[in-house]
């Protein structure tokens, strides 16, 4: 057995190191020892003769070093300490929840990053959290599943944020507001509520506390929204020197790119991103969108559509199709698409954003209109980025817009 995962701890054996989420948490020797005797026995006790012989290798030490030694196991799981309990004359045991299992294959499929994978994921930390009420992953598990289904458009904004807001405030009700739990915060406030300030102290917040690829690429996309590409670009390299093979990293590059019109740069990122996340929905439309404005019409398409079979569940991929194709002169295949689009969203959800851009493209101008109203009763992520987005240009001089914008971001 090279390696013992549990929670979202990893004790890997040959290099006798203990990760969490892929961060060492420097254990002595002893520490790692003693933790991965507790490990190999999970849920039974471990008295303190056999504790010294797998850990000190038989060699006579006090009961008080042996406490000291776990106390310092304990610390280093931090939150999770209540899974190393002590008996008088027993000796120590780490238990690790029944729900782990769950929690860990909820993440598993959280990764994949697609619509299906969300929503197994939401069903197993659901599961989770009816197994173990008190377990704070699950709650944390369901809040960023959600926050996730919302903010790609795969599920109604406010049936998402408001299932978003109930698991985070279990979570933080059980563990404190942790660093990954502030900055799901301040992303949620930047994409649903549009509380700039809030947010952005938020999420500076928790880069203070912890650089990670996440909150640096949060960042980045808040600074890009706001045009201010400036302060976006050491977020984007901070994010790459902690993790650059994180997933959402190359599709952030890319909308950095084109919202400030460097096309070519943009097709550089989005064509890396694809060939590093094939399966990634968002970075293979954001390479879709910068072929397109790049002139490249015939590989946009071609990349758009493969999107949409491989994501055939996210609908607003096949409104960029659409829009692509309108643009282009194939009005009758566009129309095709719309009428499908209203046909679906009778029994579900397309974000009204994307609607918006495909009637523009169609040189309906006041039906565009009337989305984007849609679009802003119904809380669409996407409008984070109505200031930004290239898509919109040929509206920016309309005074319809400039007053959602206005509404959006005024407070």
């Amino acid at each position: 057995m090279n390696q013992i995962e549990f929670g979202p701890f990893c004790l890997q054996i040959a290099s006798s190191r203990l990760l969490r989420d892929g961060t060492d948490l420097e254990l002595r020797p002893l520490a790692f020892l003693s933790l991965k005797a507790l490990l190999q026995k999970r849920g039974e006790f471990v008295g303190h003769e056999e504790l010294i012989r797998e850990a000190w290798g038989g060699n006579i030490v006090t009961r008080h070093t042996v406490a000291t030694t776990v106390a310092e196991v304990r610390r280093a799981l931090a939150e999770y300490g209540s899974w190393l309990s002590y008996r008088p004359n027993v000796g120590y045991r780490l238990n690790v929840p029944r729900t782990d299992d769950l929690i860990r294959t909820a993440w598993h499929l959280w990764n994949r990053r697609t619509r299906e994978g969300f929503e197994k994921a939401l069903d197993c930390f659901q599961r989770a959290a009816l197994a173990d009420d008190s377990d704070a992953r699950a709650f944390e598990g369901i809040s960023r599943s959600w926050l996730m289904l919302g903010f790609f458009g795969m599920r109604p904004p406010r049936e998402a944020y408001e299932g978003f807001i109930g698991a985070h405030s279990d979570a933080v009700a059980f563990c404190g507001l942790t660093t990954e739990l502030r900055q799901d915060r301040g992303g949620a406030l930047h994409i649903f509520e549009r509380k700039l300030a809030e947010a952005e102290a938020e999420l500076l917040q928790a880069h203070q506390e912890k650089g990670s690829a996440t909150v640096c690429v949060h960042l980045a996309l808040f600074y890009t929204a706001r045009k201010n590409f400036a302060r976006a670009a050491p977020f984007l390299e901070q994010a790459r020197a902690a993790d650059k093979l994180f997933p959402t990293l190359p599709a952030t590059e890319t909308f950095f790119w084109l919202c400030q019109g460097k096309f070519d740069a943009a097709v550089a990122c989005g064509k890396q991103g694809v060939e590093l996340h094939p399966y990634q929905p968002l970075g293979r439309s954001y390479y879709a969108q910068a072929l397109e404005f790049s002139g490249e019409i015939e590989e946009a398409l071609r990349q758009y559509r493969r999107a949409s079979v491989m994501s055939s569940d996210i609908l607003w991929l096949r409104a960029l199709e659409a829009r692509c194709l309108a643009h282009n002169g194939r009005l009758q295949e566009a129309q095709r698409i719309l009428h499908d689009l209203k046909l679906i969203r009778a029994t579900e959800y397309v974000d009204a954003y994307y609607m918006a851009l495909l009637h523009e493209a169609l040189g309906n101008r006041d039906a565009a209109f009337v989305e984007l109203a849609k679009a802003e009763e119904e809380n669409s992520a996407t409008l984070y980025m109505v200031e930004v987005d290239p898509k919109l240009d040929s509206l920016r001089a309309d005074t319809r817009l400039m007053d959602l914008q206005h509404r959006l971001f005024a407070r």
